[in-house]
Order: structure tokens, then sequence, then C-alpha cells
């Protein structure tokens, strides 16, 4: 969920690391660690939770909840439906790059929803740090894709073999820092067609958008007095440079039926000049804070 905004500086990143063929037994410990981890979650438990999930994840879901005011650990396991077996799936593809691996799934995942499972894929990340430890889990329906799904069902596997999503990038990505638990919700929300933007507010939350409508949560939240915004805004291959942009910054109100408050807005119309760089602040003083915390909190 953390994306890295660098601004005013350069990256000089280590050349890639060349893919490598897997173990013989690396699909088992991977198998077994994501039932591992599975097993952790659906009994809710803290110390096998933390044993088998990487370490930046585990930093990234803690800032999260504490972002959104939820609470730390009990917030782990509030998922809307729980992690899918791997029972009946096939592993049809495998890619190790270093430190990190992923291990695509296909058959019908059953999120214990209800109703019949379809074929789709099941793309489960992890790095290795002494073992091998869960990441993240990425599912893929094929709905939209009916020609994938009959070329898989038939053991054809080039769109996993070849799609750059489905290997292993060989870079572990740096665990963040803790951020202070939120006293006011933030989310940072985003609409750039044709366009890449990154968004800093205040010292934890850097953003990355890339055409994209969605919002994410403020890490550490929106603090009382002075909050700043920084943001980036440049063109991808594709856009024509005249297409409209938004970047807002909205205070989320915990009392019941009141609207979060917009704290900062930049807002380009379709065809008007856009700032490629800009930085703001907003202000939270004590009746914008009276909008959003419940009395006596």
């Amino acid at each position: 969920m953390t994306r890295i905004l660098t601004l005013l500086s350069l990256l000089l990143l280590p050349a890639a690391l060349p893919a490598q063929a897997p173990a013989a037994n690396t699909g088992k410990a991977l198998v077994a660690t994501y039932s591992n981890w599975r097993a952790a979650m659906i009994r809710k438990d803290v110390p096998a939770w933390q044993r088998t999930t990487a370490a930046h994840r585990q930093a990234e879901i803690r800032n999260r909840l504490v972002s959104e005011k939820r609470p730390y650990p009990a917030g782990i396991f509030d998922l809307p439906a729980p992690p899918p077996s791997l029972d009946g799936l096939k592993m049809i593809h495998l890619s190790q790059r270093g430190a990190t691996a992923k291990a695509a799934f296909f058959g019908k995942i059953n999120f214990g929803v209800g109703g019949e499972p379809t074929e789709n894929l099941l793309v489960l990340s992890f790095v290795n740090s002494g073992s091998w430890k869960y990441d993240r889990a990425e599912f893929v329906n094929l709905a939209a894709l009916p020609e994938v799904r009959r070329e898989l069902a038939a053991g054809d596997l080039k769109y996993v073999a070849e799609t750059p999503d489905f290997q292993a990038s060989g870079v572990v990505p740096p665990t963040p820092p803790a951020v202070p638990a939120a006293k006011y919700i933030a989310k940072v929300y985003v609409f750039c067609p044709g366009r890449e933007v990154q968004v800093q507010v205040n010292q934890f939350s850097r953003h990355r958008f890339a055409n994209a409508k969605e919002a994410e949560v403020v890490l550490g939240g929106a603090k009382d007095g002075l909050n700043n915004v920084t943001y980036t805004v440049k063109g991808l291959e594709g856009g024509t440079g005249k297409e409209a942009l938004a970047i807002r910054v909205y205070l989320m109100s915990e009392i019941k039926d009141t609207q979060p408050v917009k704290a900062f807005e930049y807002r380009v119309e379709e065809g008007g000049a856009l700032k490629p760089f800009g930085t703001a602040t907003f202000t939270v003083d004590a009746a914008t804070a009276a909008k959003l915390v419940p009395k006596g909190r």
C-alpha cells in the first residue's frame, strides 16, 4: 500500500536481479507459508501472523490501521471475507528473483461469500528473510479474458509466463517507519486520466497515482494546526495533456451524518493550464475539529 514520493532528488537504483530457477522445494515452502498465514488469520492468532508475514507488510498494515483510527492488532483480522484456501487450485507458475517470489494458482477460488466460484487466478507474493514470509495476494478475475481462461484450462501458460505482473521483482520493499496514531482521519483523492500524480501530506504520507480515480488514507492522519501538501504532476504516454485533473485532501468526520471536510483542492478543467509542481497548507482549527470528532473524545 506505501508508495515512495521523491521530490527534487535522484535515486540511484541497483540493477535488477536476474530471474533464477526456483529450488525444487520452493513451491512447497511457499504453499506451507501461505497455509500457515491463512490459519493465523482464521484463528486471529497475532504471534503466528507476525511469524508468517513479511516485516514491511506488517508495518504497512499497522500504519494504515492506526491512520484510520482502527484497533491494532485486532484490526488485522477484520476482513470482508476469509483468505481463500489453496485446496483444489493448481500452481501454474512460480517466479523467483533474489529474496522475492511469486506463485500463480489457477482454479475455482472460493472466498466463502456464496455463489459458485469460477476459474480465475490467485497470485501470491513472498519475501525471504531467513525463511519465506507471506507478503500479499492479488486476485485476477478472468471474466473479461475468456480466451486466457480457456488457454490456462488447456495447459497453455504463456499468459502467466510472459506477463510482467506475474514475475518476482527481486526487490524487497523497505520497512516503513511507524507513523503516529491519527488524531483526525484524512484521505487523498486524485483524478488524473493520462497523468501520474505524486502527493505528500505532512511527513509520512506519500502517494502515487497513475491514470487513476481513487483515494488513499493519509498515513498519520491530519494534525492540529498547519498541515502541508506537496504534489507533482507529469504526463503519461497516451495522454493528450489536456485532460481534467483533481487533487483533494478530505478530513473524514467520525460524527454520524456529517460530511467530510474538503481541506485542500487543486483542480484543472479540461484543456486548462497545469502547474506541474505545487505546495500548499491547510489548517485544522477548533471549528474544523468540532466537525470531525464527537465531543468528549
